[in-house]
């Protein structure tokens, strides 16, 4: 087996062995019965995040350099399955991470449950978090200690964590991405494929720890191939009542060449959401054409990022074979990625891309942002309404492509 579910009862390798498999190694060896007590000696050493053994998948290289292939990816089931990070080989570059995330070691020191990720805020401060059952922000009433919000979903009141804030002072408190950033995924399965592997899980969310309207399994699915990387996520109302359900993702696209100001985004949309300012990122329910504004990135070879700050939510999105493709490129280094929304209720996207730093946060999910706010006026902000026994798939694929050289500087 080329990659592990690491450890097991028949896989380990020690904590050094995962850093090198996320830059590309070929995983673990099995380990002889008659080495348990070895193995014993070094569970104790390897990584675990969130109480939960670390997946690596790999594959081996096949087109010799020739042109871009995945070669591996490392998911985090005791972290709601954050796909933390994914490798490639590109021509002419070598092996690069795809995603801007530090060292395994390093993640699991920062993923502790404590102090600043009391919430598992720092699960969304790298890698790719995944969003559930909302995505973005949710605004409501502060309690009395601040540690939680209140908002209005029809005629049930639901309290959430008030787990982030603004940095000026004053900022008004309010819950962000999701209730799965801790969560433990049950039932990992790591299988191969004919071009590399497959990793899947459950979570049995419940009312995801805070009343959610009704009971809810999620189904996760991380696929790595040569050509491309499949992550969906299957959510099911297993409970009683009609529930809301937002799904989304928090993935950091590095930038390989480290020069933000010439790499390129494109995001095929019409409009794109005005929001109070960019300390609280609230949406002020208006949204606003972005034809003729600095918002417009439609040209089908992007925009550059030059010295812009980013942390927009764009909607109206045009779809390509019923996809929503969102590409970023760095043509120093003619590097380019899609990131394809498959799924028909991704309404929106929101692009987080500060200027000091060498990365574009791209996040394709159903829901605008503080859904359940009445600054929406009863618009549909992109939240399904699940019936007791129905489903929905959030479906999002990844592509490598060699973008057109740079052009020529006048």
């Amino acid at each position: 087996m080329r990659g592990s579910r690491i450890p097991s009862a028949s896989f380990t390798c020690t904590a050094l062995l995962v850093s090198a498999a996320v830059l590309g190694s070929s995983g673990c060896k099995a380990t002889p019965p008659h080495q348990e007590s070895e193995y014993h000696a070094k569970k104790a050493v390897e990584p675990e995040v969130g109480g939960e053994p670390v997946v690596v998948l790999n594959r081996k290289a096949t087109n010799n350099g020739q042109k871009p292939e995945f070669l591996s990816a490392t998911v985090f089931p005791g972290r709601g399955m954050n796909l933390f990070q994914i490798t490639a080989n590109l021509p002419g570059k070598g092996v690069i991470p795809i995603f801007a995330s530090p060292s395994v070691p390093e993640a699991a020191a920062k993923l502790t449950g404590a102090d600043e990720d009391e919430d598992g805020n720092n699960s969304f401060s790298f890698g790719g978090a995944f969003l559930v059952p909302y995505a973005n922000r949710i605004r409501g009433r502060i309690s009395d200690d601040g540690k939680t919000i209140t908002t209005q979903w029809r005629d049930r009141s639901l309290t959430l964590p008030a787990n982030f804030r603004g940095k000026a002072m004053g900022a008004e408190p309010h819950s962000i991405h999701g209730l799965i950033l801790q969560s433990q995924v049950q039932d990992v399965k790591v299988e191969d494929t004919a071009d590399g592997q497959t990793v899947t899980g459950t979570l049995h969310a419940k009312d995801f720890g805070v009343g959610w309207p009704s009971n809810t399994d999620l189904n996760f699915s991380i696929a790595l191939s040569g050509s491309d990387v499949d992550a969906t996520i299957t959510a099911k109302n297993v409970g009683t009542d009609v529930e809301p359900l937002g799904i989304g993702w928090h993935p950091y696209f590095a930038i390989p060449s480290g020069d933000r100001k010439q790499a390129r985004l494109h995001v095929p949309a019409e409009q794109y959401a005005e929001v109070n300012n960019y300390d609280d990122v609230f949406p002020t329910g208006k949204l606003i054409p972005v034809k003729g504004t600095k918002y417009d990135f439609n040209a089908p070879d992007g925009k550059p990022l030059d010295e812009m700050f980013l942390d927009d939510n764009w909607s109206s999105l045009t779809r390509t074979n019923g996809n929503v493709d969102v590409e970023l490129t760095d043509p120093a280094v003619k590097y380019g990625i899609r990131i394809e929304g498959i799924s028909p209720e991704i309404k929106t996207v929101q692009a987080y891309a500060p200027p000091a730093r060498q990365l574009v946060a791209i996040e394709e999910q159903f829901n605008f942002g503080d859904p359940f706010g009445k600054e929406w006026h009863n618009m549909d902000t992109g939240m399904v309404m699940l019936k007791p026994g129905q489903s929905v798939t959030w479906h999002v694929r990844l592509e490598l492509f060699t973008p057109p050289a740079a052009p020529a500087t006048k």
